[in-house]
């Protein structure tokens, strides 16, 4: 028989989760949304709480948990800030290629710094030339005299211009069909972080561009062997990206219901709460159904995941159907508020905003879609 439970560790972690985000989170979430900054207090907050350590092996400096526990985290941490979750998520995307790919001397190098918050990570692979379609990087490296040289330009690179430690995709210069991915770190000669975004959704969490000029690479920085980048890319991103959008995702739906019932409850209309009308509990009932359908996907990946088996599929279905509700469930949480749902006081005007960002974020609907249909006819 299948259980559906979570282990008494397992909800153990999930209140530690709970408790860390509402109070070492949620104190900065107004000025993050005012400025669209003040990113630092947060990450700090979470690299000392140890939330980048979750996945990574113990002889490392780790936790060593699975991607269960990081999906509780995140999941936790979105209800409070999804813009925070989101940082954090990538920031465990760009630890995963030195969990899967490095040799023993770059995870001694690296992993211990990643797991304290010494060190902080992402991925680049995003350009204006491809996005969805991985192939259409432009940026290059050659080998000239015993280094690497890497030239082009990353857009739309979350942590970008916090992040010191950089996995990078580029292109061969003398064979478009051949990828690899480099450790690029900040303060190498030619690597710079320029354009910060200014997003709808996700204040305060960063993103932005960054420029490869002539940037020398040593050999040493090669991640997961020549020619076998989109390999380390893409499987990152199908696995640890995706599942940190549903983590996204299922603490914002969470967080739309919990701001629904309690408006809802206190709403007076008609002579009664607003919370008596069948239309607003059919609101309240379909956010509940999107919610726990959500969960079960998300958690059933992340389950077959940390048995070691392909997840890939399973989280294209959870992250298609988790962000896609997520913008439901906050559109009717601004419907269930009414007037005072567009007003910035009120947090689901901000749950709203976010919600747009979490759909094209590690693959469009559309593009899971392709992949859920592939699945389907293979």
């Amino acid at each position: 028989m299948i259980d559906f439970t979570f282990t008494e560790e397992q909800e153990l972690f999930r209140k530690a989760a709970r408790e860390f985000a509402e109070t070492q989170i949620a104190p900065h979430v107004s000025a993050m949304e005012e400025t669209g900054r003040e990113w630092e207090p947060v990450i700090k907050a979470i690299c000392e709480a140890e939330m980048m350590a979750i996945t990574i092996p113990e002889e490392y400096g780790g936790l060593g948990l699975g991607n269960v526990e990081r999906l509780i985290a995140l999941e936790e941490i979105a209800r409070i800030s999804v813009a925070t979750a989101m940082m954090m998520q990538v920031g465990s995307l760009g630890i995963e290629p030195f969990i899967k790919y490095a040799s023993e001397e770059q995870k001694r190098k690296y992993l211990p710094g990643l797991a304290t918050g010494a060190r902080f990570a992402t991925v680049a692979v995003t350009e204006p030339t491809g996005g969805s379609d991985p192939k259409g990087c432009r940026t290059t490296y050659k080998k000239q005299n015993g280094a690497y040289i890497l030239n082009g330009r990353k857009c739309f690179i979350t942590n970008s211009h916090i992040a010191d430690t950089q996995v990078v995709m580029a292109m061969d210069e003398e064979d478009p069909d051949v990828f690899s991915t480099f450790i690029v770190e900040k303060g190498m000669d030619g690597f710079k972080p320029t354009h910060e975004e200014h997003k709808v959704g996700m204040r305060g969490c960063n993103t932005g561009e960054i420029e490869l000029k002539n940037c020398e690479v040593p050999v040493e920085n090669l991640l997961g062997g020549e020619g076998k980048g989109m390999r380390v890319a893409m499987s990152v991103i199908s696995d640890v990206g995706r599942g940190g959008m549903v983590g996204c995702a299922l603490g914002l739906q969470a967080a739309c219901l919990e701001a629904s019932v309690k408006f809802a409850n206190e709403r007076i209309l008609y002579g009664k709460p607003i919370s008596k009308l069948q239309a607003i509990q059919f609101k309240l009932a379909d956010m509940k159904i999107d919610l726990e359908a959500g969960r079960l996907l998300g958690y059933r990946a992340a389950a077959v995941q940390d048995k070691g088996e392909r997840s890939g599929n399973e989280f294209a279905v959870a992250k298609y159907f988790t962000t896609e509700a997520a913008q439901r469930a906050a559109k009717m949480a601004v419907d269930i508020h009414g007037g005072y749902g567009c007003m910035e006081e009120y947090a689901v005007t901000r749950y709203l905003r976010d919600s747009y960002v979490l759909g094209p974020s590690a693959g469009t609907s559309d593009i899971m879609k392709v992949i859920v249909s592939r699945w389907v006819l293979s």
